[in-house]
C-alpha cells in the first residue's frame, strides 16, 4: 500500500520538507484506545506511543493525537513506534468532552464527509441531526444523512421520513439504506471517493458497524442484536477505528455516542440555522433573543409558520447550549491565568528567598 492510499497529498508533503522532517516515518493514526494508539505507514502497522515532550507541551487533550491524524515517527522496530509531532490537521470533529468541564474531545481529524447515521425505525430525531449537522459545519466537513434500518418500515413511512428532512434540513444528501437486504447502497458507494476520509456519526445501535462491515466487504467490526425489550442498541465499537475500503475510499468507525455536546466555535451554528439568522438580521433590536422580544423578525417568521416551530426550538437549545460552554472554556482559562501567575509569584518569592 502506498501512503498516498491512506490520503497522504502534497500540503503535508510540502510541510514534512518545511519542518525537517525527513529523517522521520511518515503515518496515519488508524486507532486509538486510551492514549495508545495503532499507526500506519507505507511499511507497517505498529502500536505507537506519544513522546514525553508531547505530551508535557500538550495544553489539552486537542494537542494528543486522534484518529485521522497524520504523524511523524521513529520505528523502534516492526511493531512499536514513537509518535514525535502531528502535522497540520486540515479539519477536526470535535464535541464537548463527556465529564470534563470546559474540554474539547476530538472525534476524528482529516474528515472529508461524515455521514450521519440514524435508524428510522425507533428513535428517529431530527433534532439530532440539526445538532450533528452543527459539528459538521463547525468543523468545515460535509454531511451526508444516512437512514438505516430502512427495510423494517414501508415505503410511504420512508418516504414521509425523507420529505420531513428535506423540509426542514436544505442541501444536505439523504440517502436510505438497509443493512439487511442492502437497498440504498449503490448510492452510498457512488458518494464514497478513492482517497478521501469518511466518518459516521450516530447512537448505538443505529448500525453503523454493519454499515462498515457491509461497505468493506469484511466483518470487521462486531455487531449485537438490538434489544427486545428496550429497542436500544448494546454499545459495541469501544474506540474509534479507520479502514481503507475497497473502492480506496477511507472509513473512520466511531463508538456510538449518547451525548453530542457542542464544541462550535467557527459558526456551524449560522450555517446549520442559517434561515434563523438571515430573519434575524432584520430584528427591531440588535441584541434580541428571538424569544419575546417586540419587533423579533424570527418569532414573526414562526408564527407564520415560515420557519419551523421545533427547528426553532431546538435553536435556541444550541445556542444556549453553545453560550454556556463559552462561558464555561473562559472560565476555566480564567483560573489557569490565574493559577499561572500564582505559580510564577511563588517561584519568584522562592529565588528571592534563597538568595
Amino acid at each position: 500500500m502506498r501512503i498516498e492510499d491512506l490520503g497522504y497529498n502534497n500540503i503535508l508533503e510540502k510541510f514534512r520538507i518545511d519542518n525537517n522532517l525527513d529523517s522521520f516515518e511518515i503515518g496515519r493514526v488508524i486507532s486509538e484506545h486510551k492514549e495508545r494508539y495503532i499507526v500506519k505507514t507505507e511499511k507497517v502497522e505498529s502500536e505507537a506511543e506519544i513522546t514525553g515532550n508531547l505530551r508535557f507541551s500538550a495544553r489539552s487533550r486537542e494537542d494528543f493525537p486522534a484518529v485521522g491524524d497524520w504523524v511523524a515517527l521513529i520505528n523502534y522496530d516492526p511493531d512499536f513506534s514513537i509518535i514525535h509531532k502531528i502535522l497540520p490537521r486540515f479539519s477536526v470533529i470535535t464535541r464537548q468532552a463527556v465529564g470534563q468541564t470546559g474540554e474539547v474531545q476530538i472525534i476524528a481529524a482529516n474528515i472529508d464527509v461524515a455521514f450521519l447515521v440514524q435508524a428510522v425505525d425507533r428513535d428517529f430525531n431530527i433534532n439530532r441531526f440539526e445538532r450533528y449537522l452543527t459539528i459538521c459545519y463547525a468543523s468545515k466537513v460535509s454531511p451526508v444523512i444516512v437512514l438505516t434500518k430502512t427495510d423494517l418500515i414501508n415505503d410511504k413511512k420512508l418516504a414521509e421520513i425523507t420529505d420531513t428532512i428535506q423540509e426542514r434540513i436544505k442541501n444536505v444528501p439523504v440517502v436510505a439504506i438497509s443493512n439487511e437486504t442492502q437497498d440504498g447502497y449503490e448510492a452510498l458507494k457512488k458518494i464514497i471517493e478513492k482517497g478521501k476520509t469518511y466518518c459516521m456519526l450516530g447512537s448505538s445501535g443505529v448500525g453503523k458497524s454493519t454499515l462498515v462491515n457491509n461497505l468493506s466487504g469484511r466483518n470487521i467490526m462486531r455487531t449485537d442484536a438490538i434489544s427486545d425489550s428496550t429497542s436500544k442498541g448494546r454499545h459495541v465499537t469501544s474506540h474509534r477505528e479507520m479502514i481503507v475500503l475497497e473502492n480506496g475510499g477511507i472509513l473512520i468507525d466511531n463508538p456510538g455516542m449518547r451525548e453530542v455536546g457542542i464544541a462550535d466555535s467557527s459558526g456551524g451554528l449560522k450555517i446549520t440555522f442559517d434561515r434563523i439568522v438571515s430573519l434575524s438580521k432584520n430584528c427591531k433590536f440588535k441584541d434580541c433573543t428571538h424569544t419575546s422580544e417586540f419587533g423579533c423578525s424570527v418569532l414573526e417568521a414562526v408564527e407564520n409558520g415560515e420557519i419551523d416551530k421545533n427547528s426553532y426550538e431546538n435553536y435556541l437549545k444550541l445556542e444556549r447550549e453553545k453560550a454556556h460552554f463559552e462561558a464555561t472554556v473562559a472560565e476555566k482559562r480564567n483560573r489557569d491565568k490565574q493559577f499561572g501567575k500564582m505559580m510564577k509569584n511563588y517561584k519568584k518569592d522562592m529565588k528571592n528567598n534563597s538568595l
